[in-house]
């Protein structure tokens, strides 16, 4: 079983021997409340064993932020109310087994570079640009999650070469970590919304962004472009450290199809290679990707 503990919504799910999803259910994330968020995990978990009448099976959960290595405590999650909780023992306790525990992009990652979109690609970088901006990192098929346990924690490294001529850039907008610059205030849609409101006044969503710049739109068109060139300066980043086989996109933004032609389009500018192998992909299995990875912290059996 997999559980992804997303900022809008907690999802659980079944994978079967063939590893294809045989039940999944979702619920909205209370995101005020630590405790209605263990009892919302619990409710599913239960839900999905009772559906395909096992009890006890293995769970994996990906959430926002990632453990502490010095106190077991979960940090870094911009599910804020996470943070500082004994997060694992916890949720162990109200499920009564033991259970597996990754970042969210992490999972992604792991789950898309095992059977998706970069499987046979040895090193993977995984994006999530929803809610958050998390990344992962595969290598030969194993999560590195790192001595500190924060191994593709891109989105909270600055929006590198900012542009000279755009004082939103530098010093950057303030960033729910406390600093200021971080590449999620950019990347996420609550970045591409925040952005166009900058420039225009009007209060959209991201979505409505993406929607009306399809549909022509100059000023989304505009604001759309804006972001594909921070997107590729970020993924331009990651490709000059890691030099990775594959990124994976994944997370709402993902869908956008005009980004996989532009942004490999631009981070030629940045990326300090004379040639660039490295290819971006969208998720095969989209949101399902997260769960999916998810489930497959446990070994197939």
């Amino acid at each position: 079983m997999g559980v992804d503990l997303g900022g809008t919504k907690i999802e659980a799910v079944v994978l079967d021997g063939d590893s294809a999803i045989a039940v999944r259910h979702r619920l909205p994330t209370p995101r005020e409340s630590y405790d209605a968020i263990l009892d919302t995990i619990a409710q599913l978990v239960r839900r999905v064993e009772g559906e395909v009448g096992e009890a006890g099976l293995p769970v994996g959960i990906g959430t926002p932020g990632s453990l502490s290595p010095a106190t077991g405590r979960l940090r870094n999650s911009n599910t804020v109310v996470m943070n500082g909780q004994p997060f694992v023992e916890d949720i162990q306790q109200r499920l009564e087994r033991e259970v597996r525990i990754a970042n969210d992009a992490n999972c992604l990652t792991l789950s898309e570079a095992s059977d998706g979109a970069a499987a046979g690609c040895r090193v993977v970088f995984g994006v999530i640009l929803g809610t958050g901006c998390g990344g992962g990192v595969v290598v030969d098929g194993e999560l590195r999650a790192g001595a500190n346990g924060i191994g593709g924690e891109w989105g909270h490294n600055p929006l590198p070469w900012p542009a000279p001529d755009d004082p939103r850039e530098s010093p950057g907008h303030v960033c729910w970590c406390g600093r200021r610059g971080c590449m999620e205030t950019y990347l996420s849609g609550t970045g591409l919304a925040l952005e166009h409101r900058h420039r225009t006044g009007e209060e959209v969503t991201g979505r409505d962004v993406i929607e009306r710049a399809a549909a022509g739109d100059e000023a989304a068109l505009a604001t759309r472009e804006r972001y594909a060139s921070r997107l590729a300066r970020g993924l331009s980043s990651i490709i000059n450290l890691l030099d990775p086989d594959a990124i994976v996109l994944g997370g709402g933004l993902s869908n956008v199809d005009w980004l996989y032609a532009r942004v490999p389009e631009l981070w030629t500018q940045w990326v300090f290679s004379d040639v660039i192998h490295t290819r971006l992909l969208r998720a095969r299995y989209g949101d399902s990707s997260g769960v999916r990875g998810a489930a497959w912290l446990w070994p197939k059996s």
